[in-house]
C-alpha cells in the first residue's frame, strides 16, 4: 500500500512538472487598442519563460485576422533577426521594436489603415518552452482619437507645462535670494567702514565769516588832506612797534 502511494506521488509530480514545462511560456498583451488612421502604433508584447533565454532559439510570430474573416495573415517573424513580410498589406509597414533579452517582442505598424481593423496575435517560443498562451490584441482604427485619449494627452501636456512653470519659479526664487544676500553683504561692508571726516573751509558756507576775516587782516586809512582812502596791508604788531621805536630814536638824534 505504501509503495503504491509512493508511485502515485511520483507520477503526479512528473505530470505536474511536465505541465509546468509545457505552460512555462506566458505572453502578455493589451486586449484592445485604438489608433488614428494614418498614424503609427506600437503593438506591445512581452513574455516570461521558465527557461533561460537563448537569443538564437527564441522565435516570435505575429499574425493578423481581419474582422469577419477567419483566415490569418502573417505580419512579422523574428528569430535571431527580423523577417518583415515581403508581400501583403503589411509589406514595409511592420517594424521590429522588441528586445529578446529584455523579454520584449513588440512591433510597430506604420501609417495604419482602416483595413487593419481586426485581431493581432503574438506567439513566442523559447525551447523547451514551446507551448503557452497566445497574446491577442483587438485593434480599432478610427478617424479621430477618442475622448479618453484626448484627455490623457491634455493631462500629459498640462503636466509638462506645470513642471516647467515650477522649475522657472524655483530658478527665479533662487536668483532673488542670491541678489538679497549680495545686497546684505554690501550693506554690512559699508557699515563696518569708519566714516571719513572731511575738512571743510569755514568760509565756504558762511560768507559773513569770510568778510570778517578779510577785514580783520586789512586796515583802512583815510587821508584828511585830500580825502583819499588808502588801504594798508596787515602787518604784524611787533613789527609796527619796532618801527615806532626806531623813529623816536631818529628824532632824538636830530634834537641833539
Amino acid at each position: 500500500m505504501g509503495d503504491t502511494r509512493f508511485v502515485l506521488l511520483a507520477v503526479l509530480s512528473a505530470l505536474c512538472s511536465g505541465v509546468q514545462r509545457a505552460s512555462g511560456m506566458r505572453v502578455n498583451t493589451q486586449r484592445e487598442m485604438e489608433a488614428v488612421n494614418g498614424t503609427d502604433v506600437r503593438l506591445k508584447c512581452t513574455f516570461q519563460s521558465s527557461s533561460s533565454i537563448n537569443p538564437s532559439t527564441v522565435s516570435v510570430s505575429w499574425n493578423f485576422r481581419a474582422l469577419g474573416l477567419g483566415q490569418e495573415e502573417s505580419v512579422f517573424y523574428y528569430q535571431q533577426r527580423p523577417y518583415p513580410p515581403l508581400e501583403g498589406r503589411f509589406r514595409k509597414r511592420a517594424i521590429w521594436a522588441g528586445d529578446i533579452m529584455g523579454r520584449d517582442a513588440s512591433i510597430i505598424l506604420r501609417e495604419v489603415k482602416f483595413t487593419y481593423n481586426g485581431t493581432f496575435t503574438c506567439q513566442v517560443k523559447n525551447p523547451p518552452d514551446a507551448h503557452g498562451n497566445v497574446g491577442e490584441i483587438r485593434l480599432r482604427v478610427v478617424t479621430t482619437a477618442s475622448f479618453s485619449e484626448l484627455l490623457l494627452l491634455a493631462l500629459a501636456i498640462g503636466g509638462a507645462i506645470a513642471l516647467l512653470i515650477i522649475l522657472l519659479v524655483i530658478i527665479l526664487s533662487c536668483r532673488r535670494c542670491k541678489r538679497r544676500r549680495q545686497r546684505q553683504r554690501h550693506q554690512g561692508e559699508e557699515v563696518q567702514e569708519p566714516p571719513r571726516k572731511e575738512r571743510k573751509d569755514p568760509t565756504a558756507c558762511h560768507p559773513a565769516r569770510a568778510v570778517h576775516l578779510y577785514l580783520s587782516q586789512t586796515s583802512i586809512e583815510i587821508d584828511s588832506s585830500d580825502g583819499m582812502i588808502s588801504t594798508a596791508s596787515s602787518k604784524d604788531p611787533s613789527s609796527s612797534s619796532e618801527e615806532e621805536i626806531s623813529s623816536d630814536e631818529d628824532q632824538g638824534d636830530d634834537s641833539d
